[in-house]
């Protein structure tokens, strides 16, 4: 049993960047958000990882903020309509969202290698 420590910090980097948490050079996800079934540089399977909702929470926690002040911000600041207000704010969240799910759920992965659980 390979019991070499795993660094947590290196593999979250690249866990955020998509790439395989061992190698840092393969991509974890195949998809926007399927995860592949092993890294094709290093041979890393991925088949033990249970991302679940821990990756869709973050995304929210994270998106509703932003959301947030910027409507306030909008509203405090500006003298636009609430339809206008709620279009940007919107559009902004559904942005913020579309590009921070694929990375948190690459991090969400990393972090349990790292961590060695689900038989990582």
């Amino acid at each position: 049993m390979d019991l070499t420590i795993r660094e947590l910090k290196p593999a979250l980097k690249r866990g955020l960047r998509n790439r395989c948490p061992n190698c840092g050079e393969g991509r974890i996800l195949s998809g926007y958000l399927k995860v592949a079934p092993e890294c094709t540089v290093c041979g890393q399977s991925f088949a033990a990882q249970r991302a679940d909702d821990g990756p869709a929470y973050l995304t929210v926690l994270i998106g509703c903020h932003v959301g947030g002040f910027l409507l306030h911000g909008l509203f405090v600041h500006t003298d636009l309509s609430p339809l206008q207000n709620a279009t940007i704010t919107g559009s902004v969240v559904t942005l913020v969202s579309l590009a921070l799910l694929p990375r948190f759920k690459g991090a969400m992965i990393a972090w349990q290698w790292a961590s060695r659980l689900h038989g990582f």
